[in-house]
Parts: structure tokens; C-alpha cells; sequence
């Protein structure tokens, strides 16, 4: 008998510990199935088969291990989902690693291994997932070598021009599948490098050059900034960029739509620490060659000249802009003569660069600007600290003005653009000082006659400036002050057709500025509700936030009882002009809306957690989500949410989130008319965040993070529970029909009249 229980509990010991053993690492006699995982020895990795959104599909891949959502790292097979329940990850007698489909053989494998006395396979301590070989322990493959959408601590991307050999990121095709999508990082092997991200063939971002400590186009990465990044790049062709931050919960992702993210974790939440795609700007040659992309809109380089009028003044930057005087050089003599370099402070160097290379030490930037000079090819020239003197012969693409940082650039220009002192000259100069002297006297004498003649109405007049005053030392940037006649001229005196739109505040109208730019203009109404509190909230807030998912305030206008305020033109107006138009809401398939959402909840978690205010929209509605040419969403409306008295159709919508949940998955409440074009987990995913949003703890709803890694990222959403203002709308509508039903017992109330 005692011998017994002494083997009974034996067995029992080692079935207790018998999968923690086990999964140490993936043998040929134990491989890894569907439901079992395997988790490097800190304690932060885990790799076993997830399923996005709980489909059929499985994926063999690495995550953090205990952080809800869950965070995908490193997929394995992103082309190839398993679907058997029986499939597996295993090694074969000759040591491969490879993931069985079941009965269906091979769907992924690591590929032939010199592994002549077996292997085995191991989760470190770095995330990284490594085929050993079992007798001498070398390495003979590990994930870190073949990236997916994530960079971790250690991990690298490289080229090696001699092999041919390419490591990158690639994105997942959307948030639900991990398969290869639209956009690769990767860097470049010109001299310095940097880094691209591609979208097929077409260059989409790019970082600007490395300087041995930073990206030049990255002003983020100042001298204050302690960089995790390690470049090493050498004469044989090779280089590699490795990730060198020192959290293990850190990670650089390349998103579904094509951003560059840094995040970390806090221990409690995931921090957004830089963002690549934060203005249009930030897109790829966004304002053409010679062009210069001031967010958010462009302009050209001194001397330059918009190519196509027209569809510039219309917002289409991408011709870009063409020299207005040519330039002469034919020599280095000559070209002194006739040329000269106009500096630009707190620019992302242009693309297209190389390094100058010359018989004398270029040391200093007197000597970068003598071998430009010297050179009739060279166009521009910077020299940047920790590269040297860096030299553009070719078209000047992708120049960014940065509001600080940056780098100076200096273009060559005929010297007739930057004006001489020749007689002609002279003359003008002379005639120019003899009008400004007439008009200074006569406006002096102009606004003696106004103050007599208009002394009546000064303190209505005070008032008016007050608001401005009020307004100048918020240090509102880029704010401008417009008159009233340059409005009415622009809205042709606020006529119908020009009208956008009507709402409780007063009326949106559509202008035009002489120098072509189109404007919206919104007209505040006396009986909006919005004072003069609301009115420089809104200016204060827009003015101080810089995302391509918020709109832009160009300005405001105050006079008299007139409050106006002066965005940039969306062309395609407000997102409900399109939802309730039986003809419109057909332009926008299940992908675009989709999209939109995406947007709008960039655009949120900049406002909660990434500006340098933390702004509590309040209002956020269909109406007051903005569209541009390529309907991407933009924010508006801020400021007047203490004037919003609620919706008309509030108690009529306080059900409908939750019975269709609970009978269809929410899949119902998608627009009939674009059914065929929704996926529907992702419509599935939308309702549940949508009610885990309203959840009536305020610990069960996602924060704004929480809520774009849902939209965007592969995770496992927890069930919501029954919101609070459904039982309260059961119980209310049992009281309007005078019962109260409890265990099934019945009871009549009476209700005073």
C-alpha cells in the first residue's frame, strides 16, 4: 500500500509539472499544438497559436505575455493561416522547424537546417525565437532574422549589397490579418543611409539622412534626445540599424496604414512615443520637387513658381514648382558671378543627396558652400554635423519646414532673385520710399477724420479690440487676424450658394481668398450659446493642434457683433452629408468607413494623450467630422460643446447597441447599401468597442490607446457586460406600462398623474 501511494502521488507530481517541462522548448518528441504555449523564462514572451478576432484561421506567433489586448510581435506563417485542430509546430528527424496543417503537411518551415545531430527551438529572454543545435548549441535560426511588422530591444534591419540579403518590416494587410500588406520599412545603402517606408514601389516616408546620433528629418531626435538606435554602416556594402532601447516592453511598429509608431509600457498602459505620420507633411514629396511643405499646406521654394496654377491654387501640391530665372553657370568664375545660395533654417534635407567628395577637406560650411559654388550641377548644399557637406544635383524633393530643429539648407538662385544694387535699383528703391511717405501721410490724416467722426461708437469699437487683445497674448501660432471686408469679398457677402451648412451655433460658408485659397468661414450666431469663453477656447485649442486628423484654424474675424472663425476647405464636407444621402452614402464602401473610424480614433488619442494640451472634445459627432479630397477624417468643432444641448433622438437609440449585439453580433446595424463590401468581424469589432466604451465602470472601458490598438492591432476583446442605460430604459418602459416584473411575479403600480 505505501508503495502505491508513493507512485501514485509520484504521477501525479509529474503530470502537475509535466507542461512546463514540456514546453521549455519544441523537440522532435514534443511539438507545440493548438491551445499550449511556450514563454521565454522572464516571463514577458509567449508563443503558441492565436486567431485574430477568434476566426478560424490560426497563426503561430509571439506576443507579450499577460498584457491585454493582446499584442502580436512576430507571426510565422502570415500567408498561410492553419485550420485543422490538429496542426502543430514541430522539428523533423533532420531538425527543421516547421508547422504541420494537420493531415494537410507542411504549410510553413524555416527551411533546410545543417543541424546533422538534432535541434531544438526556445523562446528567450528578448522575444527572439531560436532553432539550436542540440550537441554544440549553435544557432541555426531565429525570428529576429525574419521580421514581421515589429521591431523588439536587439532586433535589426539590414542590406548586404554582396548577398543580396534584405532584412525589413513588412505590415499586416489591416489589423485583422497579418499577411503582408501594403508598406515596407527598410533602409538604404546610400552614403548615409536612411530610412524609407515604401508602399509597392513608391516611396511613402523617409526619416532623412542618419548623422551617427540621429535622422536629420526626424527633429525629435535633437542633442537632448538619448537615442536607442545603433547604425553601423561599412565600405563592403553592408549596414544595419538596430533597435537599442533597453525596455523590454518596447517595440517599433509598421502600421497597417503605413505609420512608423514607438511605443512603451508604462506597466499599466502602452505609451505612444513618436508617431511618423502626424501631419500631411510627413507624407512622402506631399508638396512635389522645389516645393516646400509648411503644415500644413505648401509653398514653393524662393525663386520657384508654382508648375501648374491652377490645380495648385486647388490644393494639388504634387506638380510641384519650377525655377522662375534660370540659371547661368558655366563655370566656376562665372557662376560667382551670376549665382547665389538662399539659406532655409529648420528643414528636412531634401531626398537625392550625396556626400561631397573632394581633394581638399571639406571641414566647415564656408568650405560645403565654396564646393557648390564650384560645381555648376550643384543645386544646394547643408552641411550637417556628423555626416559633412552633403550636395543635391537633382530635383529638390520632399522639403519639410520644421517649426524648430531641422537642418539649413542653402539653394542656388540667379542673383536677380535676391535683387541687386544697380541703379534701376535705386531709383526703385527712392520711388518706393516717396509712396510710402504719401500714404503714411495720408492715412495719418484719415485716421484723425475717423477718430472725430466715429467717437460716437468707441466703446463699441473698444470692445471689439478687448477680444482681440485678449486673444494676442495666449501666443496663438500662426493665428491671423482677418478684416470683415475681406470676408464678405471671399463669400461674396455670405450668399446662399455659398453655403455649407446650418447648425445651433450659426452657419458655415464656403470663400475664397484672392490668393486663391479656399476657405470655410463659420459665422457664429448671437443665439448660439458660445460667448466670448467658448469663442477663444476654440481658437486657442485648434491653434495649438497640429494632426492630420484634426482640422486647421487659419484665423478668426471680430467686428462688432460678427464672431467668425476661418478654417481650411475640406472639399468633401461633413461626414453625415454622405451617411444620410441615399445617393452619396453609396460612394463610401464598408473599407472607406472603416478607414474613417481609424482616422477619428488617431485623431482622439492625440487629443487625450499625445498633444501638448489634453483636450476633451465633448461634442463629437457626424457632423462635425470633415472630410478632405481623399476622405480622410478631420476633427472640427472644438470649444462648443457647453453650447450642444443634446440629441434629438437620444432615447430612441438607448437599446439598439445592445439587442442587436446580442443577436447578431451588431452586424445588423451596418448600412444595407455597402453589406457586400464590410468584413464582418471588423463591423463585430466596431459595436463591441462601441459598447465597451459606455461600459458603466469606468474601469471596464478602454482608454483612447486601448481603443486604436483594438481598432488597428490583432487582440483578443473582452465581452461587455449589459450597460447600465439598458436596464434603466427595461425598467422605465415597465413603469410606462405600470409593471414591474421580478421573478416572474407581476406587480401594478400606481402612477400619479
Amino acid at each position: 500500500m505505501g508503495k502505491e501511494r508513493i507512485v501514485f502521488f509520484t504521477s501525479l507530481l509529474f503530470f502537475i509539472i509535466f507542461p512546463s517541462l514540456r514546453f521549455a522548448g519544441i523537440t522532435t518528441e514534443s511539438p507545440l499544438s493548438i491551445g499550449q504555449t511556450l514563454s521565454s523564462s522572464n516571463g514577458v514572451y509567449e508563443l503558441g497559436f492565436f486567431s485574430p478576432n477568434n476566426s478560424q484561421n490560426q497563426y503561430v506567433g509571439i506576443w507579450y505575455k499577460g498584457i491585454i489586448p493582446r499584442v502580436v510581435v512576430w507571426v510565422a506563417n502570415r500567408e498561410k493561416p492553419v485550420t485543422d485542430s490538429t496542426a502543430n509546430l514541430a522539428i523533423n528527424s533532420n531538425g527543421t522547424l516547421l508547422l504541420l496543417n494537420g493531415k494537410h503537411g507542411v504549410v510553413w518551415s524555416i527551411g533546410e537546417t545543417s543541424a546533422s545531430n538534432g535541434s531544438r527551438a526556445e523562446l528567450l529572454d528578448t522575444g527572439n525565437l531560436i532553432v539550436m543545435e542540440n550537441v554544440s548549441g549553435r544557432t541555426v535560426w531565429e525570428s529576429l532574422a525574419h521580421l514581421s511588422d515589429t521591431m523588439l530591444p536587439l532586433s535589426s534591419m539590414m542590406y548586404n549589397l554582396a548577398t543580396g540579403e534584405k532584412r525589413v518590416l513588412t505590415s499586416w494587410k489591416s489589423y485583422t490579418d497579418p499577411s503582408p500588406g501594403d508598406f515596407v520599412l527598410e533602409i538604404t545603402p546610400q552614403v548615409p543611409s536612411q530610412v524609407y517606408t515604401m508602399r509597392g514601389s513608391t516611396r511613402y516616408w523617409r526619416s532623412g539622412p542618419w548623422t551617427k546620433t540621429r535622422y536629420a528629418g526626424i527633429p525629435a531626435m535633437d542633442v537632448t534626445y538619448a537615442s536607442p538606435f545603433s547604425f553601423q554602416q561599412d565600405a563592403n556594402g553592408s549596414g544595419s540599424f538596430t533597435y537599442i532601447e533597453t525596455r523590454l516592453r518596447s517595440r517599433i511598429i509598421l502600421t497597417s496604414d503605413g505609420s512608423v509608431r514607438i511605443y512603451w509600457h508604462s506597466g499599466s498602459d502602452w505609451i505612444l512615443k513618436y508617431d511618423a505620420l502626424l501631419t500631411s507633411c510627413d507624407i512622402y514629396g506631399e508638396c512635389g520637387p522645389f516645393g516646400l511643405c509648411v503644415p500644413p499646406k505648401c509653398k514653393c521654394l524662393k525663386g520657384f513658381v508654382p508648375k501648374y496654377t491652377e490645380e495648385w491654387q486647388r490644393g494639388n501640391w504634387t506638380g510641384g514648382c519650377v525655377r522662375r530665372t534660370e540659371l547661368h553657370c558655366q563655370g566656376s568664375s562665372t557662376g560667382k558671378d551670376v549665382n547665389v545660395f538662399h539659406p532655409i533654417a529648420n528643414t528636412k534635407p531634401p531626398d537625392s543627396y550625396e556626400l561631397a567628395s573632394s581633394a581638399t577637406p571639406i571641414l566647415f560650411t564656408e568650405d560645403c558652400h565654396q564646393f557648390c559654388l564650384d560645381n555648376c550641377s550643384c543645386l544646394a548644399f547643408s552641411f550637417i554635423n556628423g555626416i559633412g557637406c552633403l550636395v543635391w544635383s537633382q530635383e529638390l524633393i520632399d522639403v519639410v519646414k520644421f517649426s524648430a530643429g531641422g537642418e539649413l539648407l542653402s539653394i542656388r538662385l540667379a542673383r536677380s532673385e535676391l535683387g541687386g544694387y544697380n541703379r534701376k535699383s535705386i531709383v526703385a528703391a527712392s520711388v518706393a520710399s516717396l509712396f510710402l511717405f504719401i500714404v503714411l501721410g495720408s492715412s495719418a490724416f484719415g485716421f484723425w477724420r475717423h477718430r472725430v467722426k466715429h467717437k460716437a461708437n468707441k466703446s463699441n469699437n473698444a470692445s471689439q479690440y478687448a477680444w482681440r487683445n485678449d486673444l494676442e497674448p495666449q501666443d496663438v501660432e500662426g493665428l491671423n487676424f482677418f478684416e470683415m471686408n475681406t470676408i464678405e469679398t471671399a463669400t461674396n457677402n455670405f450668399s446662399l450658394s455659398n453655403k455649407l451648412g446650418q447648425g445651433g451655433f450659426g452657419s458655415v460658408y464656403k470663400g475664397k481668398l484672392q490668393d486663391g485659397t479656399e476657405i470655410a468661414v463659420k459665422r457664429l450666431s448671437s443665439s448660439s450659446g458660445q460667448g466670448k469663453e467658448e469663442f477663444m477656447n476654440e481658437i486657442v485649442l485648434i491653434s495649438k493642434l497640429q494632426h492630420k486628423n484634426l482640422v486647421r484654424i487659419l484665423g478668426c474675424c471680430i467686428e462688432g457683433e460678427e464672431s467668425l472663425l476661418i478654417y481650411e476647405f475640406l472639399l468633401n464636407k461633413s461626414l453625415d452629408t454622405f451617411l444620410f444621402d441615399s445617393r452619396k452614402r453609396l460612394e463610401i464602401d464598408w473599407l472607406k468607413r472603416f478607414n474613417i473610424i481609424q482616422g477619428i480614433a488617431r485623431g482622439l488619442l492625440y487629443l487625450h494623450r499625445d498633444s501638448r494640451l489634453k483636450v476633451i472634445h465633448r461634442d463629437l459627432k457626424v457632423s462635425n467630422i470633415l472630410l478632405d479630397e481623399k476622405m480622410n477624417p478631420k476633427i472640427s468643432d472644438f470649444g462648443l460643446a457647453r453650447m450642444y444641448q443634446g440629441t434629438e433622438y437620444q432615447e430612441n437609440t438607448r437599446r439598439v447597441a445592445w439587442e442587436s449585439w446580442c443577436e447578431t453580433g451588431g452586424v445588423d446595424l451596418l448600412d444595407k447599401d455597402v453589406a457586400e463590401s464590410c468584413q464582418p468581424l471588423e463591423v463585430e469589432i466596431c459595436v463591441q468597442i462601441g459598447l465597451l466604451c459606455v461600459q458603466h465602470q469606468p474601469s471596464d472601458r478602454p482608454n483612447t490607446l486601448e481603443l486604436l490598438s483594438m481598432l488597428t492591432t490583432t487582440s483578443d476583446l473582452p465581452s461587455p457586460k449589459e450597460p447600465t442605460f439598458v436596464i434603466h430604459a427595461r425598467e422605465e418602459e415597465s413603469l410606462s406600462k405600470g409593471l414591474i416584473t421580478d421573478n416572474e411575479i407581476s406587480q401594478t403600480v400606481i402612477l400619479g398623474r
